[in-house]
């Protein structure tokens, strides 16, 4: 049995012994009272450990067992007493009840417990004597020592399993005794000395055993882990540690024991660093070389690279604040103080906690810290620090230096209330790190003084005010909520935009560049100036919150910049006016040429600038000149120094590529905008201004006397704004195009079917050689035609392991079927044939067409080998046939028989040199020697016996008889010798008499391959069948051509780590999650086996199970249902299929380790050339093992699991269930102990690192201490922040846990690796990003969308990205991190609140900021799932949208868009914060367009202009106003969506996918998903309140109810999409165009498609939308949850009242309400408007109008009020009101119609009125709604209430009323189902039984 199956068994049994008894796998108790001891007793580590041993030994002796249970009561009491701590009373009850239980089966007899000391003495003895200690301990030796075990590594497993077990329950006996009493037998102590060695294996580590013996790992035999061990050791020059410091006897006192003693380190601290380092070090040193085996030691240079990697931040740190380093000179410190300090440094950044997103606090710390220790080594003996042991309270690091610091972050992050006050109230992460940029971060003094940075905010009442006493102001930066922040940061951009629009609209007035058109472009020096002087006025202005705090020079150039630019402004915008003034054509004026001469020498000046900074070593020079004054002052006037962001430069090569780029974008850009924008518009705006007076329908206040502003206003405003946000279309065209020749150019998209990979699989081997193997010198030295063969077969047999290897992990994965693996399998290749043996897929059936062809006749010899030679797959398997039956053939038979087998070769090899081979034989009876073999192969594979022996030789003797009378047609006197010898034995029946029936595996093998060869007569040209599995191949096999680095052993490999932040989710699906049905019936695993019936098939037969097996049978085997689990959960977004995924990287490791050792010659393997290609024991090899352990560390941060295993949950069963089948795996979480202190409980906090344990829990590896609670911020990154000091390596991939991978992707992790050493720019990288595919593109029409546009954006627009723009970010998982470089500078991401909510992004803004390189790499990929349904996609962008928005006011951002050349910066913009702006302003320009039509329609201008323009013939007005509009241009930005798929399909299968996506209404979604990112993005900057949204992950296939997608998308969609309705209506009622209906259609068809998508699109991607049963249904729920009243503890779900109350939540600050106030001013424009259209006002444009309609307003709310009067306060008059109601409508009605009668008011406006009181209701109720507590001190809160309700109300109606009326229609509902699930209907699913109720399962 492998060890795969073994420890599969093993998981088994283990997880279904505990399921049904409690007992785990060693027969300890998996629960009980065992394995709950609480987290307030969780210090002492031996009380589980003394219960688990008492359960063990019960059975033996039950009074053994209650002696250690009455111990581990008594431990507990002295812990606490009083049973104070969380659960404490509970155990020890729970306890108390075990040992009376125990008491009660001693038969009523009294104990005696005087003599427990002796009886535990002497149950030691019997307990030794029973298991037979001594000999099982030889036994597991002499099976280690005989290096037998490598073939049966289980058995020894078991061994050490029995003797860790058996030492562990001794470890546990010789503890209690020695507790109990001093006075011990000497023979069992002496026994229990002797033990103590041997349970010396038992101690907890968790990658190197460095306080075990050395033998107990194979890790510690490698050299350069040795002797980076040796290098720790203590030097001469350390002071001695005082006696009473604790060493464990199994090793040496070292460097971290002097550093844990002088500084006061936790114990666990200094563990888990000096593994850190040890490893840091031997990875470092197996890079360069590994170490001499005898006397191992470290390289100087080794040593040399991990101290200048670890201190690289601190070292720039010194050299920005002109600080001399702790060391006087670099070349002055030793190799051993280098390790000393890189120590020191990791030790404190292990236990820095939250601080450790401080990184120049920690430079601080270290810096001090360092110097206190040259101080330390001055002395002979070791003293503690004073730092770390103040006021004598002992010496700690984590007391006295970490937790004060933590305290005031604390503070401060608690005055943010939870989120919701603004970002300037409280001061965050980066503030607190940016006072260490200055020099006055050293008043703070060493050890730490009580400065105003220690500050602690008090606790405001008023968490909305910003200000307040007892607190500390900002440091640098505040992030004020403000869209100006846009302009702040990104001022360049939006300079030259302004400017070129001024520049580009003069000349389209002047139409040429004359002398008068040029003296207006110099307007431009004003403007500039003044947009500068605006800039300084921000700058200003956002400093405000940070002005008393911030350092004197950053406010002093503030100010200097404010005033300079004031004056300049003032000057030249005077002295401009002035020259233009004085201007006359024939004279010169002295102003305007200062003027001019001013503006040339400013200009030249910044272009000479700008030109010189972009060469390198203009920017080394500039920096060295740093010191100048002159120089320093005028680089710090145009822009502030901060410690990030400098040297911002990209050398003059990729410069120039970018550059290029973004020339072509504004290129085109430009000319679009000045002949399809600005141009068309000049004379229609001439002929406006030049009109004379216009009579307007309305009253006008502006544009009568005003050369009709507000006309000219609404032509130019879409304008505007398509000018503003075209750039990003024009961005993404281009960018599309030139990712898609990137692509093409990469080899992307080579191999895209089935086909290819059949086509090109004779290539595999030799690129796989050249690229994924390790280089071998041989390689090349091959020349000859010969050789070249025998190269190839090399290659092959190189090959062959590691592509079985991926067609059985397809396998295990349930992608391919037994037989299809039996296809694709491809043979060692190690035999004697003189060809590559290639998989049978490609073989199939070869030899029957091979056959046909021969059979014919009619073709020469040279003829037949041509046309068989056309198919290279089919001359393969001809070749193979023939040179493998001569095998077979000459193997089996002997005498004779073998030298018939000789003559007829010979004779066919001569007939070929003859070129008469269809002369010599008779091809046409090859069918009959063909049928002859088949049998013959088909009795040698089976087992050989007497009977099935004479069928063979029968079978051999009819071959004969064929061959010689049927086919052979030679002369044989050439060799009559031979053949009178043949015949003669043929006649004497001694031919054939005996044949040697195959027993050699490898002459079975081919005896096996031959006979499947000669019967599988069906093509294998579609093998493998499912689709994923086709992907994986293909995607595989096409890497192997792209350009990727040479690989390197992977002992000189670099090291990684994997990194999985968790919190709740789905570990693995429980059978009661698997089976529990929806409301329509349909559970998981029924939809998941209708979703993939092949894999589920496929899963049946590797279980065993016929595929048409019921279910329920499954469940009847526990080994079955638990593969079930498994099974359903790889499929789902789980943690289980993430944690698979990412240990194939150890499994590749091992692999590549395995065969790499054997093919380097090591003489410990001693094995064979066919061995060399075997796997059958890499997972078995011990050194493997250790070589993956050391190179790959995977850590899974859980961060709840100490909560989790306290409360039972099932997540924590499965996280622990993962662990045992995961040897590697690491989980980190944070535990929560409950500690007495005084008589109060306190709650302590400590990061924890399990690993799997023998009793099936987990065992854990460090516990270090934390200042206090981690969460201050944002919970993810917080997560990340406390496990990370676990991770080990050079580089750190962070994988999300909705991610999975692939073994074939994981072979490729060595290649991406090396990325960090090759040449990707003037610096190297610091983030590798890696391409993501998304799985879960194939359940849905929603989910195909999602993973077509991640894809579009992680392949594409990512490609483009990093190269040429050099601007690609961290986007999320799964980017390749250098460790080193990221947590020396704060981490992998960002926590403050709120504010770094996208917390991922800032890990690339911060990598980029401080000199570091992202790249792109698209030869690996990583999966990765995506959200499924409608509800969960929009929760998800809007919160992306919302982090979005935060990042506008970010500090990086800001920073960024500063520090960035201006093309760099124009890449940021566009695909950070500027792609979700320009979507918003997509918007606005519709809402601007709309607007202005209905300005036009009602002001009767529009009518009059078309008038004019008709009759002056002035087509270029008729145009302008008529005109479509260019915001549908954003239909291109389709284009990279379109292009991936040519450049990855193929053009006809892009084409196909393409039109099958409109068909399912794509556009609608993604004009829908506009909407999301439109609401969210804007209201985040407008008010805030973004956050983290759950989105669940799950399978969507249940019907959202309408009440949901109401509460969902009623304000971010459903009240916009009504909002622009009505302006279409206006427009279409009120209009005036000469194209009638046509042209209403062209101008409006996009906005009704905006609007209608917006207000539908909930309900068309709703399962079960249209049927009518559940529509029914849905109104039901509808109007309870609308007329349900709310109250305290009511959710919004459930009631109208309270979801409208949550609704106004972001609505917090006075700014906002007056924003919210000013936007809602908008909807009066209708009421205005429509008023003046009336018949009844008779043209009249007087403003008595407009306000008698308010009176009507009035009366109508009056009214309402009347019949919504609350019924409690009317229950005592209820007649009198009834009788009021009546008479209202009564006389409402009466009024109505004498109106109409006796009026001139006409139903028409009555229908009009509405159309105007409505937006203006709506109107009136935002804004009482933003007043919401002046309303309540008013009294008019309920009235209003009321009114939103009816709102809320209508537009359900408006939204309800279609989807009911569709749903009469059964077709409709058929027609949906077809639409959402058009994917899975393409595959053949039977999406419709999902989608109906079933009782099956």
């Amino acid at each position: 049995m492998s060890r795969v199956e073994d420890r599969w068994e093993r998981l088994v049994r283990a997880a279904l012994m505990r399921e049904r008894t409690g007992i785990d796998s060693l027969r300890w108790p998996a629960g009980g009272i065992a394995g709950n001891v609480p987290s307030s007793l969780a210090n002492n580590r031996d009380i589980d450990a003394i219960l688990r041993a008492a359960d063990e030994i019960q059975d033996d002796d039950a009074n053994i067992s209650r002696i250690l249970c009455e111990h581990a009561y008594s431990l507990a009491q002295n812990l606490d007493p009083n049973s104070e701590g969380r659960g404490v009373l509970q155990f020890k009850t729970g306890l108390n009840s075990v040992i009376k239980q125990k008491l009660a089966k001693k038969d009523g007899g009294t104990i005696d417990r005087s003599q427990d000391f002796a009886r535990l003495a002497e149950f030691y003895k019997l307990y030794r004597e029973k298991n037979n200690v001594d000999q099982l301990c030889r036994e597991e030796m002499e099976l280690r020592e005989s290096g037998a075990f490598t073939g049966n590594l289980g058995e020894l497993e078991r061994k050490t399993v029995k003797r860790k077990r058996v030492f562990a329950t001794l470890k546990v006996l010789g503890m209690v005794l020695g507790q109990l009493t001093q006075e011990i037998p000497a023979e069992v102590k002496q026994m229990m000395e002797s033990d103590a060695a041997m349970t010396k294996d038992l101690i907890a580590y968790n990658i190197i055993p460095l306080d075990a013996p050395t033998g107990a790992n194979a890790i510690l035999s490698f050299a350069e882990v040795r002797a980076a061990v040796s290098a720790l050791k203590y030097f001469t020059g350390l002071p001695r540690l005082p006696e009473e410091f604790s060493i464990p006897p199994t090793r040496n006192p070292d460097m971290l024991d002097f550093l844990h003693y002088v500084f006061g380190f936790q114990k666990d601290n200094v563990a888990n660093q000096r593994e850190h380092v040890v490893l840091l070090l031997s990875n470092g040193q197996s890079q360069l070389s590994i170490p001499d085996e005898t006397e191992p030691k470290l390289d100087e240079d080794a040593v040399r690279e991990v101290f200048l990697k670890s201190l690289d931040n601190y070292i720039k740190w010194c050299s920005y604040l002109c600080i001399q380093p702790v060391w006087i000179s670099l070349d002055a410190v030793s190799k051993e103080e280098k390790i000393l300090f890189v120590s020191l440094y990791f030790l404190i950044w292990g236990e820095a906690a939250n601080i450790r997103f401080l990184p120049e606090c920690l430079c601080y710390i270290f810096h001090h810290m360092a110097r206190e220790m040259n101080e330390i080594l001055k002395q002979q003996i070791a003293q503690p620090a004073n730092s770390c042991s103040k006021g004598g309270e002992g010496v700690s690091f984590l007391a006295h230096v970490i937790t004060p610091l933590y305290e005031v972050v604390a503070a401060e992050a608690a005055n943010n209330d939870n989120g919701r006050a603004p970002h300037s109230a409280w001061r965050n992460y980066d503030d607190f790190n940016e006072y260490f940029w200055s020099l006055h971060c050293f008043e703070l003094g060493w050890p730490w003084h009580e400065t105003s940075f220690f500050q602690r905010p008090k606790p405001k009442k008023n968490m909305l005010n910003s200000g307040g006493g007892g607190r500390r102001g900002k440091t640098s930066f505040v992030e004020h909520r403000s869209f100006l922040h846009l302009y702040h940061s990104f001022h360049r951009l939006w300079i030259f935009l302004i400017m070129m629009f001024q520049g580009l609209t003069i000349i389209a007035f002047n139409g040429n560049l004359k002398s008068k058109t040029i003296r207006q472009l110099l307007s431009l020096g004003p403007t500039y100036v003044v947009m500068k002087f605006f800039e300084s006025v921000l700058d200003v202005i956002m400093m405000f919150g940070a002005y008393s705090t911030t350092r004197r020079l950053a406010v002093s150039r503030i100010f200097l910049r404010f005033i300079w630019f004031g004056a300049a402004s003032v000057f030249i915008t005077f002295l401009y006016l002035k020259g233009m003034q004085e201007y006359k054509p024939n004279a010169t004026s002295i102003i305007f040429r200062l003027y001019v001469i001013v503006i040339i020498i400013y200009a030249g000046f910044q272009f000479f600038i700008s030109f010189l900074m972009r060469f390198p070593a203009c920017h080394q020079l500039t920096n060295q000149c740093d010191r100048w004054p002159l120089i320093r002052f005028v680089n710090w006037m145009r822009q502030e120094r901060y410690y990030v962001g400098r040297g911002m430069y990209e050398r003059t090569t990729d410069f120039t590529k970018y550059m290029i780029f973004w020339l072509i974008v504004l290129s085109a850009k430009f000319s679009f905008a000045y002949f399809l924008l600005i141009k068309p518009l000049a004379e229609p705006t001439k002929f406006i201004v030049d009109m004379g007076v216009i009579e307007y329908s309305w009253h006008d206040f502006v544009s009568k006397n005003n050369h009709n502003a507000l006309a000219i206003a609404s032509l130019w405003s879409p304008v505007i704004c398509i000018y503003l946000l075209d750039l990003h279309i024009f961005y993404t065209l281009i960018s599309a195009v030139w990712g898609f020749l990137l692509g093409a150019r990469d080899r992307l998209g080579e191999i895209r079917s089935l086909e290819a990979v059949h086509g090109l699989f004779d290539q595999f081997p030799g690129a796989f050689m050249d690229k994924l193997h390790v280089p071998l010198p041989d390689r090349s030295s091959h020349q000859s035609p010969g050789q070249v063969e025998e190269k190839k077969k090399v290659d092959a047999a190189r090959f062959s392991p590691y592509w079985n290897e991926i067609i059985k992990n397809l396998r295990e994965e349930d992608y391919i079927t037994f037989q299809e693996m039996e296809l694709l399998l491809m043979p060692k290749n190690s035999g004697s044939l003189p060809l590559v043996q290639w998989p049978l897929f490609l073989l199939a059936s070869k030899i029957f067409l091979a056959k046909d062809i021969a059979v014919e006749n009619r073709y020469s010899q040279e003829e037949l080998w041509e046309r068989i030679s056309r198919d290279d797959h089919m001359k393969f398997a001809v070749e193979e046939y023939y040179y493998t039956l001569k095998l077979i053939l000459t193997e089996i038979l002997d005498g004779e028989g073998r030298m018939w087998v000789e003559r007829i070769y010979e004779d066919i090899q001569k007939s070929i040199g003859r070129g008469s081979i269809h002369v010599d034989f008779q091809l046409s009876k090859l069918p009959l020697v063909i049928s002859r073999v088949t049998l013959l192969m088909g009795l040698l594979e089976k087992g050989q016996t007497e009977e099935l022996e004479k069928v063979a030789i029968k079978t051999v003797l009819d071959l004969y008889d064929v061959v010689m009378h049927d086919v052979l047609h030679v002369d044989m006197r050439e060799n009559y010798g031979q053949w009178s010898v043949l015949i003669k034995a043929r006649q004497d029946s001694r031919l054939f008499s005996k044949l040697n029936w195959p027993k050699d595996a490898e002459l079975k093998e081919q005896v096996n391959r031959l006979h499947l060869l000669l019967t599988i007569q069906d093509s294998a040209s579609n093998i493998p069948k499912n689709l994923e599995a086709r992907r994986r191949l293909e995607f595989f096999t096409n890497s192997l051509f792209m350009e990727m680095p040479t690989t390197k052993p992977v002992r000189e490999m670099l090291s990684f780590s994997v990194f999985t932040p968790y919190y709740s989710e789905t570990v693995l699906y429980s059978m009661a999650e698997l089976l529990k049905k929806n409301e329509d019936g349909i559970s998981i695993l029924f939809y998941l086996q209708k979703i993939y019936p092949d894999e589920w098939k496929n899963f049946l037969a590797r279980i065993g199970r016929d595929e048409n097996s019921v279910d329920t049978e499954l469940l009847k085997s526990p080994n079955d249902m638990l593969e079930l689990r498994f099974w359903a959960s790889y499929r789902g977004q789980t943690l289980a299929r993430t944690v698979r995924g990412m240990m194939y990287y150890r499994k590749a490791l091992m692999l590549q380790s395995y065969l790499e050792r054997i093919a380097s010659g090591d003489t410990e393997a001693a094995v064979s050339r066919r061995e060399a290609t075997d796997t059958q024991g890499f997972e078995l090899s011990p050194e493997a093992r250790a070589q993956a352990d050391l190179k790959f560390t995977y850590v899974v941060t859980c961060q709840i699991y100490g909560k989790q295993k306290e409360e039972g949950k099932p997540q924590a069963d499965d996280i622990a269930r993962l662990m045992q089948k995961n040897e590697a795996l690491r989980v980190a979480f944070i535990d929560e102990v409950e500690t007495l202190k005084a008589g109060k409980v306190h709650r302590e906090y400590y990061s924890k690192l399990v690993k799997a344990d023998l009793n099936g829990k987990d065992k854990e590896i460090y516990s270090i201490k934390l200042p206090g609670n981690p969460k201050l911020g944002e919970g993810k990154p917080e997560n990340q922040n406390h496990a990370i000091i676990f991770t080990r390596g050079n580089a750190i991939q962070t994988i999300d846990m909705n991610q999975d991978n692939y073994f074939e992707e994981a072979l490729k992790m060595r290649n991406l690796l090396e990325e960090f050493h090759c040449d990707h720019g003037i610096r190297p990288p610091t983030i590798l990003g890696v391409r993501e595919h998304v799985f879960t593109g194939s359940v849905s029409s929603l989910a195909s969308f999602m993973s077509n546009q991640e894809t579009s954006f992680v392949t594409l627009g990512q490609r483009v990205l990093a190269n040429p723009l050099k601007c690609r970010m961290h986007y999320g998982h799964p980017d390749v991190f250098d460790r080193v470089f990221h947590i020396t500078r704060g981490g992998i991401s960002k926590a403050s609140r709120v504010i770094n909510i996208s917390e991922d992004i800032y890990a690339g803004f911060n990598s980029t900021l401080r000199q570091g390189n992202v790249t792109h790499h698209e030869y690996i990929q990583v999966g990765k799932g995506r959200d499924v349904g409608l509800n969960q996609i929009a929760l998800f962008e809007g919160k992306v949208a919302g982090g979005n928005g935060e990042q506008v006011l970010s500090r990086d951002v800001y920073r960024l868009g500063q520090l960035f050349d201006f093309f760099r910066m124009l890449s940021f913009y566009f695909t950070t914060v500027g792609f979700y702006f320009c979507t918003m302003l997509t918007v606005l320009t519709v809402y601007v367009f709309l607007y202005g039509k209905a300005y036009l329609a009602l002001s009767g201008v529009g009518e009059i202009l078309q008038e004019r323009a008709r009759i002056t013939k002035n087509s270029a007005l008729t145009t302008a106003l008529n005109t479509q509009f260019l915001f549908q241009i954003g239909v291109f930005t389709a284009v990279p969506m379109v292009l991936g798929f040519i450049l990855e399909q193929g053009f006809l299968r892009a084409v196909v996918s393409f039109i099958t996506m409109q068909l399912q209404l794509c556009s609608v979604f993604f004009t829908f998903s506009l909407g999301t990112r439109t609401h969210y993005f804007g209201r985040t900057i407008l008010h805030g309140g973004a956050r983290y949204q759950a989105t669940g992950r799950g399978f969507v296939v249940r019907h959202i109810k309408f009440s949901e997608n109401y509460r969902l998308y009623s304000r971010s969609h459903f009240v916009k999409g009504i909002e622009v309705m009505l302006l279409l209506v206006v427009y279409l009622a009120y209009g005036y165009g000469e194209g009638g209906a046509l042209s209403y259609i062209l101008v409006s068809i996009s906005s009704w498609f905006m609007a209608l998508s917006w207000l539908y699109t909930p309900y068309l991607f709703n399962p079960s939308g249209f049927e009518w049963q559940k529509i029914v249904e849905d109104f039901r729920d509808w109007t309870n949850w609308l007329l349900y009243r709310g109250g305290i503890g009511v959710k919004g779900e459930e009631s109208w009242e309270a979801w409208w109350e949550e609704e106004l939540a972001h609505l917090r600050t006075l700014r906002g309400r007056i924003l919210e106030t000013i936007l809602s001013l908008r909807f009066f424009i209708f009421q205005y408007g429509i008023v003046y259209k009336l018949d009844v006002e008779r043209h009249s444009t007087s403003l008595a109008v407009y306000g008698l309609s308010w009176v009507v307003l009035a009366m109508l709310i009056l009214l309402f009020k009347v019949f919504t009067f609350s019924q409690k306060i009317s229950v005592n008059f209820q007649l009198l009101l009834r009788f009021i109601q009546g008479v209202s409508l009564l006389l409402a009605l009466a009024g109505l119609a004498i109106a109409i009668a006796f009026t001139d008011l006409s139903v028409t406006d009555v229908l009009a009125s509405i159309l105007a009181f409505v937006p203006t209701g709506w109107g009136i109720l935002c804004i009482a709604a933003a007043w919401k507590p002046l309303m309540k001190k008013l009294g008019l809160w309920k009235s209003i209430r009321s009114i939103a309700r009816l709102y809320d109300a209508g537009m359900g109606m408006i939204i309800f009323i279609p989807v009911a009326f569709f749903s009469w229609f059964p077709f409709v509902s058929t027609f949906q189902t077809r639409l959402m699930f058009n994917q899975a209907f393409s595959r053949g699913l039977e999406i419709s039984l999902i989608l109906a109720p079933n009782t099956g399962i």
